[in-house]
């Protein structure tokens, strides 16, 4: 899962060198993180809950053989068009991925250590996109041939990764109903009903959060700060993810209404400071913001996981994590896309202000709805 996770943020420090080899506008990157998270939603739309039916194996070594052709085709991508089409192949890897990957760990949890899965669902895929992105900022502004480096390591690692899992002993046997599994639905098993809509709108606000930053956050800190190297780019991944991983560990002991009230007023209060910094503008006073929104990214779908993955049945946790991730990823590429329409229109300052402003709103929201629902 880790290096799935790197595999999805490696290519943001790439972005604004790509604009100028290739020429292309704001609001086309936006567009090209728009068509990944489509590719990825439809995939759970029709395929989230195929591993409680054909097997955890077989989808997760499709998803990473998938996963290696979409980082070749990155790595060799001359045309928005070839961009495009590797960023599509990505999401409907990743759709195949995320589900599986996610219901295989909780799979493994030991008796002993009830909610652990919890926890290395949170932590694990957040440090993979920081690393992702560190590593890959630091390979621009060391070594001139960073591309090989980063895409052709990530390719490596994921046909290993294709090969390996069959070392792994399956835990979700084949059953009936494959054929039915595959219409287009997004349900909720009905245990983890209640649970999975009271903590909605956490999740929404968490993911929103990381559209913005993981899409705009190296334009920002370019085109505002006036940051040319990588590194600083890059930087901007980094916080929000390692903060929210390190969170999400430091919260382990705490319930999850807790965990979850925390993560909405981080968000709140991170976003709000990032605000600040940019129309400052400052550096440092956005970097200590986007720390503090971090650890409400991790958060907010920490606790969420705490609430839900304990009440259903093994064969159901494939379908609850489509559901699951199908709620993030609308939160996370709806606002992105509306935002690179924007961008046309107001300029990335403007519109990332707008969009930051909405974020403070719905976080604040969103944690004054948990704090006066029933207790956990």
């Amino acid at each position: 899962m880790a290096a799935m996770m790197a595999g999805a943020s490696a290519p943001s420090p790439f972005y604004p060198l790509l604009q100028q080899e290739i020429g292309f506008s704001a609001a086309t990157l936006t567009g090209i993180f728009a068509v990944y998270t489509i590719a990825l939603l439809a995939t759970l739309l029709f395929f989230g809950s195929l591993s409680d039916h054909l097997g955890r194996r077989p989808v997760i070594s499709g998803g990473f053989a998938l996963m290696a052709v979409s980082l070749l085709m990155f790595w060799h991508a001359e045309t928005v068009t070839a961009l495009m089409l590797a960023r599509v192949l990505q999401g409907v890897a990743a759709g195949l991925l995320l589900s599986a990957l996610s219901a295989v760990v909780v799979d493994f949890e030991p008796k002993s250590r009830p909610g652990s899965a919890s926890i290395w669902n949170s932590v694990v895929p957040l440090a993979g996109l920081a690393f992702g992105a560190l590593a890959a900022g630091l390979l621009m502004d060391l070594t001139d041939g960073a591309k090989a480096e980063v895409f052709g390591t990530l390719v490596v690692t994921y046909v290993i990764c294709a090969l390996a899992i069959w070392l792994v002993p399956e835990t979700a046997a084949r059953h009936e109903g494959l054929l039915a599994s595959l219409k287009p639905r997004i349900g909720v098993p009905q245990a983890a009903s209640a649970a999975f809509w009271r903590s909605a709108p956490a999740v929404i606000a968490g993911w929103a959060t990381g559209g913005l930053y993981l899409s705009l956050g190296a334009p920002l800190v370019r085109h505002v700060f006036g940051r040319q190297d990588h590194v600083s780019q890059a930087f901007v991944i980094v916080l929000l993810c390692g903060f929210g991983a390190i969170a999400c560990y430091v919260a382990r002991t705490h319930s999850s209404r807790r965990v979850t009230l925390y993560g909405t007023s981080a968000l709140a209060l991170g976003t709000a400071l990032s605000l600040i910094a940019i129309a400052w503008p400052s550096l440092p006073v956005y970097l200590v913001a986007l720390s503090i929104a971090g650890t409400g990214f991790g958060t907010c779908f920490y606790g969420v996981l705490r609430s839900i993955v304990p009440v259903v049945r093994p064969d159901e946790r494939g379908e609850l994590f489509a559901a699951l991730f199908t709620l993030s990823y609308l939160a996370f590429g709806l606002p992105t896309l509306l935002a690179g329409v924007s961008v046309g229109f107001f300029g990335l300052t403007a519109t990332v202000l707008g969009y930051g402003a909405l974020i403070v709103v719905f976080s604040a929201v969103a944690g004054f709805l948990r704090k006066f629902r029933t207790a956990e």
